[in-house]
């Protein structure tokens, strides 16, 4: 499940459509779920849902936050 959540983010990463702020939290929460503890998932999780409200970002990105979101926690908790 790790690869698919990395690999959606590279995708938001790889869209110039996204705001550079917006790409520079998905690169800090990517590094996060990289590092693959249950701590540093959580702080994924705060990072993209802190952007994921943000007027700016395309409606498309706001979707794949929120499935990449709900991939993580699904994560954290079969780590749990």
């Amino acid at each position: 499940m790790n690869d698919e959540i990395q690999q959606i983010m590279q995708e938001i990463l790889a869209d110039r459509a996204v705001p550079r702020n917006i790409r520079a939290k998905v690169d800090e929460a990517l590094a996060k779920v990289k590092r693959g503890d249950v701590t540093a998932l959580s702080e994924a999780i705060y990072f993209l849902d802190d952007i994921s409200n943000d007027v700016n970002m395309p409606d498309h990105t706001r979707t794949d936050l929120w499935h990449v979101i709900s991939l993580i926690e699904a994560e954290k908790e079969r780590m749990k």
